[in-house]
C-alpha cells in the first residue's frame, strides 16, 4: 500500500497516478480521508504522549509528596492521576479507531502507475513494447486448436478432469504428463542457473500472506477459500515466495534476492464461454514457474529489464512467435507500478495468447509486509518484483499449435533431454 506521507508530499502525483488508471470518484475521496484521518492520528497520538507524560509527572510528585508527609496533597494528585489514566484510556481507543480507519481506507488505494505507464481503459489501449520481427506462422486452414490435437494424441483430458474435480481442471496423461513436467524442469534449471533459489512452498497461506502482497481485498473474489481453516490457495508462487521476508529487516549486502518457485496456481476467474476460453486457454488449475526479486530502488527498474529479458530467453529457445506489451493505466494490476505481459501467438487459432506478467511493484508490497533493508544506520522499504517464467498451460497450447505437422506434434529440442522424444504421435 501507499505511505502516507507519499501521499502527503506528492499529492498530485498521486491524483494523476490515480486518474491514470481510471479509477471511481470514491478513490480520490478516499485520498482526501486518508489525510484527514493522518492528521486525526497524529493529533491524537500527540495528546496520548502529553497525557502520559502528565500521569508519570504527577506519580513521581505523589512519592514525593509521600515522603514529605504530605497525604492530603497526595491524595488530590491521585484523583487526578485516576482521570488521567481515564483520558489515556479514552485516547488510546480513538487512537486504535483511527489507525483501523486509515488501514483500510490505504487498502483500498492502488499503487501510482509509472511515469512511462501509457494512458488507457483496457486490453486495446496496451503498447506494444516489443513486436515478433518475423512473419508470424501461417499453418492454414487446416490447423487444429490445441484441444484437438490434445484429444487426438492423448495430452490432456478435459472431461476427465470434470468427472473428478469440474470444468477448469484438465488431467494430463502419458507424454502429455511428461510434456508438463518437462517444461517445469527446464524453467526451473533456466531460472537457477540465472541464479534464482529454488523454494517450494506451501499452496496454501493465511490472510496475513494474501493481504500482504495485494491479493485482499483486491482479488477475493478471484480465489479458492478453504472457510474451516481461514485459508487461501494460492493464485501464483508469488503470494507464499514474497511473504518469506514479510517482517523482515534485509542486510544491503544480501540484495538483490532472488527466488524462484514452481506451484499449481488456482483461481476461479474462469467464467465466459467461447472458443477463446476453450482447452487450456483459461483454466481454473494450472502450473507455473514464478520469479521474484527483492531489490534496491535504485536498482529495482534494471532488474525489471534483467527479468523481462530472462522470460523472453525460455520463448526464444522453445521457438515460439512472442510480443511483449506495455500495459496501460486501465489494464494493469492493483499492485503493480509497471506491467509488462508476453503474449505467444497461437497460429491455429490465429490470436495472441498471454503467457506471463513480469511487474516491478516498487514499494507497495514490501510497505505492507515491513519488508525493509538495512543500509548502514538507514533503513527503507525494498522494492518487490516478480514474473511468470512461464505459466505452462497456454505454453502447452502454444507448442501443440505451432508445432504441428502431419506427422505430429515436434517436440522442441530443449525440451528433448527432459521429455525422452521428439515428436507426440
Amino acid at each position: 500500500m501507499l505511505q502516507v506521507n507519499f501521499i502527503r508530499n506528492n499529492r498530485e502525483k498521486v491524483l494523476a497516478g490515480l486518474n491514470k488508471r481510471n479509477v471511481k470518484e470514491d478513490i480520490f475521496q478516499a485520498i482526501e480521508q486518508i489525510l484527514q484521518l493522518d492528521d486525526s492520528r497524529k493529533s491524537l497520538k500527540t495528546e496520548l504522549d502529553q497525557v502520559n507524560a502528565d500521569r508519570n509527572r504527577l506519580s513521581a510528585e505523589i512519592g514525593t509528596m509521600m515522603k514529605q508527609g504530605q497525604k492530603d496533597a497526595a491524595e488530590d494528585l491521585r484523583k487526578q492521576v485516576a482521570k488521567t489514566k481515564e483520558r489515556s484510556a479514552e485516547v488510546e481507543t480513538q487512537l486504535s479507531e483511527t489507525e483501523e480507519k486509515l488501514t483500510e481506507l490505504l487498502y483500498l488505494i492502488p499503487n501510482i502507475p509509472h511515469e512511462s505507464v501509457p494512458q488507457g481503459f483496457g486490453a486495446d489501449d496496451n503498447e506494444v513494447y516489443r513486436d515478433w520481427p518475423h512473419p508470424l506462422p501461417d499453418l492454414g486452414d487446416k490447423a487444429q486448436p490445441h484441444w484437438e490435437l490434445a484429444s487426438k494424441y492423448g495430452v490432456f483430458d478435459l472431461e476427465l478432469g470434470v468427472k473428478i474435480t469440474g470444468a477448469g481442471f484438465p488431467v494430463y496423461r502419458g507424454k502429455g504428463a511428461r510434456l508438463e513436467r518437462a517444461l517445469i524442469n527446464f524453467f526451473l534449471d533456466e531460472a537457477t542457473a540465472a541464479g534464482y533459489e529454488e523454494i517450494m512452498p506451501p499452496l496454501m497461506v493465511n490472510e496475513d500472506t494474501a493481504r500482504g502482497t495485494g491479493q485482499l481485498p483486491d482479488k477475493e473474489a478471484q480465489m479458492y477459500f478453504v472457510e474451516r481453516d481461514n485459508l487461501y490457495l494460492i493464485p501464483t508462487a508469488e503470494v507464499p515466495l514474497t511473504n518469506i521476508y514479510r517482517d523482515v529487516i534485509i542486510d544491503l549486502a544480501d540484495l538483490p534476492i532472488k527466488m524462484t518457485g514452481h506451484t499449481p496456481c488456482f483461481r476461479r476467474e474462469a467464467g465466459s464461454y467461447g472458443a477463446h476460453v476453450r482447452g487450456l486457454n483459461r483454466v481454473h488449475q494450472f502450473d507455473k514457474i514464478e520469479i521474484v526479486q527483492i531489490a534496491h530502488p535504485e536498482k529495482s527498474y534494471e532488474i525489471l529489464m534483467e527479468m523481462l529479458e530472462h522470460v523472453a530467453a525460455l520463448l526464444g529457445k522453445l521457438g515460439l512467435p512472442y510480443r511483449i506489451l506495455r500495459l496501460c493505466g486501465g489494464d494493469m494490476g492493483f499492485t503493480s507500478a509497471l506491467t509488462f505481459d508476453f503474449e505467444v501467438y497461437s497460429a491455429a487459432q490465429k490470436r495472441w495468447l498471454e503467457v506471463s506478467s513480469v511487474s516491478n511493484f516498487e514499494t507497495y508490497q514490501s510497505n505492507r509486509m515491513k519488508m525493509r533493508f538495512r543500509d548502514g544506520k538507514d533503513i527503507q522499504l525494498a522494492h518487490t518484483l516478480n514474473g511468470s517464467a512461464l505459466a505452462l498451460a497456454r505454453i502447452v497450447a502454444s507448442i501443440l499449435e505451432n508445432n504441428q505437422s502431419p506427422e505430429g506434434v515436434v517436440i522442441p529440442e530443449v525440451l528433448r533431454k527432459y521429455t525422452g522424444f521428439d515428436i507426440l504421435a
